[in-house]
């Protein structure tokens, strides 16, 4: 059976101690052999291992325990989880090496001048930096601001070029929507 229950032996012990089912059912149903669900049976086996309820934890159900114990020939089937398992890739910060976050500013300094469109938050939740930052090196006020060199951050793995593409496209819709805004009231105004 390839699709077995969480803690086959603690389900077995459970099953043993709650159920009528026979050693050939519980054995198919946990992936165990038929020797061992005896073992438990006769305290032998499985010693000390804290009985763990299936139907608690939602892989049996009380009816299909009742059906299984009603005909011997009757296999136990797990109850399929209906629970879907995101590849979704979570934005995890990653640390930054000492030597390396001089790059930072340098990285905040090439997105402003490349992108423009990006809002300094924008810029300094991609970079890593306060928005503080960004808007002093946007204004040329950075306590270091002479001796920044623009550098490409997705060059310098501080983040995807993924991650960029979908900062400036919303950049970019949030500034349509704003001149959408701005021409229907200047249509108000004019009307």
């Amino acid at each position: 059976m390839s699709n077995t229950p969480l803690m086959p032996m603690a389900t077995a012990v459970w099953l043993v101690e709650n159920t009528t089912l026979t050693f050939k059912q519980i054995a198919e149903f946990c992936n165990l052999h038929e020797v061992e669900i005896q073992g438990i049976a006769d305290g032998e086996v499985a010693k000390g291992i804290k009985p763990y309820n299936p139907i608690i934890s939602g892989q049996l159900t009380r009816e299909e325990i009742e059906l299984s114990s009603n005909d011997e020939n009757r296999p136990l089937e797990i109850t399929s989880s209906d629970i879907k398992i995101s590849n979704i890739d979570k934005k995890v910060k990653k640390y930054v090496p000492l030597s390396k976050r001089q790059d930072k500013p340098d990285s905040a300094l090439w997105l402003i001048k490349q992108h423009p469109q990006l809002k300094d938050s924008q810029i300094a939740k991609l970079v890593g930096v306060t928005k503080n930052s960004v808007s002093a090196i946007r204004n040329k006020n950075y306590w270091n601001y002479n001796n920044l060199n623009p550098k490409d951050p997705v060059a310098m793995g501080l983040f995807s070029q993924k991650d960029l593409l979908s900062s400036i496209e919303k950049a970019e819709r949030r500034i349509k929507r704003e001149k959408r805004e701005k021409e229907k009231k200047s249509l108000e105004k004019s009307s």
